[in-house]
C-alpha cells in the first residue's frame, strides 16, 4: 500500500456509503458519510491511495490498518454469527470503557460510529441486523442486537460501557437502569417537533412525545448528560458550514447530519457536572476547538 498514517492530525472529508446489498463498497446517495480524520495521509508520487480506500480497508480486513488500530484479526465474512451466552452477573470492578451508540443501523448513527471508529474508540453499537452491522464493521464494533424491554439483554448491553450516544430518540425512555454509565450524550429533535404546524405537527406528534419522554427520563436519571438540541437535520456535507448557538434557533434553523454525528461524537470528550443542554444549527461562527467551544457553552449555562 502506498498510503501510510501517522500519528500527525488533518482534517480533511471523506463520504462512505451504506447498502443492504453490500455495506461498504456501493457509493451511491443512500448513506453519505462525512468524516473528520485524525490521521495524516503520506502517499507516493506515483500512486495516491485515498482515504475512503484505507478506511474500507481497515474495516473489512486490511493488515496494515489493522494493525496500526490494534484491532484483532476479522473473522471470515461467510462464518455463523454466534450469539454470545447471557450473563447476569459482571463485577463491580469491570473496566468501563466502551461508548454505546443505540440505533446502529440508521445514518446518522452509522456516521456516529464511523466517527468513534476514526478515534479509536471502543464502539458497541445496538443494531435491529446484527449479520449486517458485522459484515460493515468487523470486529472495530461489537453489535448487539435485543429488545430493550428484556433486563438481562441491556444489563449485557451497558457491560463495559462508558458513555452513551443516542442519535434518535426512544432509547433513554425504554429503559430503567443505567448503572456503571459515566455520561449521556442526547442529539434531541424536540424543538424541531414543537415548531412544527399543520399537518407536520400531526405527523410528528408521537415523536415529540418520545423525545420529551427521552429528556424527562435523563434528567431525573442523576448522571451527567449532554443534550444536543439541533435544528432540522439535513443530508447536506458537513464541514462547510459554520454553527449557532443562539437560544431559540434550533426551532426554526437546520443543522447537517454530518455535522450533527461528529458534534455528538466531540461532546464526549467534555463532560459537564452534572446536565448540560444546548442549542445548535449551522451558522457564521467557526469552530476550530470543540472542546473550548463546549467549555465555553456550560460555562454560559451555570451563569
Amino acid at each position: 500500500m502506498a498510503g501510510t498514517l501517522s500519528s500527525s492530525t488533518l482534517h480533511c472529508q471523506t463520504y462512505l456509503v451504506f447498502t443492504s446489498q453490500n455495506p461498504l463498497r456501493n457509493l451511491n446517495s443512500s448513506f453519505l458519510i462525512n468524516i473528520e480524520k485524525r490521521a495524516l495521509i503520506r502517499c507516493s508520487a506515483k500512486k495516491k491511495i485515498g482515504f475512503v480506500d484505507q478506511i474500507l480497508d481497515y474495516i473489512e480486513g486490511g493488515p496494515k490498518l489493522r494493525k496500526w488500530y490494534g484491532a484483532p484479526e476479522l473473522l471470515p465474512k461467510d462464518g455463523p454469527i454466534v450469539e454470545d451466552q447471557e450473563e447476569e452477573d459482571y463485577p463491580e470492578d469491570e473496566v468501563r470503557d466502551a461508548v454505546l451508540v443505540t440505533d446502529g443501523d440508521s445514518e446518522i448513527g452509522q456516521m456516529v460510529i464511523l466517527s468513534l471508529i476514526v478515534k479509536r474508540a471502543r464502539v458497541k453499537a445496538l443494531v435491529k441486523d446484527k449479520r449486517l452491522a458485522n459484515e460493515a464493521f468487523g470486529t472495530y464494533v461489537e453489535s448487539i442486537s435485543g429488545e430493550t424491554s428484556n433486563k438481562v439483554f441491556v444489563k449485557k448491553a451497558l457491560r463495559g460501557v462508558r458513555a452513551i450516544i443516542c442519535p434518535n430518540e426512544g432509547f433513554l425512555s425504554s429503559i430503567e437502569s443505567f448503572k456503571g454509565v459515566e455520561h449521556i450524550v442526547l442529539l434531541s429533535q424536540l424543538f424541531v417537533y414543537r415548531a412544527s404546524s399543520g399537518i407536520q405537527a400531526i405527523m410528528k406528534n408521537n415523536q415529540r412525545k418520545i423525545a420529551e419522554k427521552d429528556e424527562s427520563v435523563l434528567m431525573a436519571s442523576g448522571i451527567p448528560y449532554t443534550i444536543v438540541r439541533a435544528g432540522m437535520l439535513q443530508k447536506t456535507p458537513g464541514g462547510t458550514q459554520g454553527f449557532s448557538f443562539e437560544e431559540g434557533c434550533s426551532a426554526s434553523g437546520s443543522l447537517s447530519m454530518e455535522d450533527a454525528a461528529s458534534l455528538c461524537v466531540e461532546a464526549l470528550e467534555v463532560v459537564p457536572q452534572a446536565r448540560f443542554t444546548f442549542e445548535v444549527v449551522n451558522g457564521g461562527e467557526k469552530v476550530s476547538d470543540w472542546k473550548e467551544c463546549l467549555t465555553r457553552l456550560i460555562g454560559k449555562t451555570e451563569q
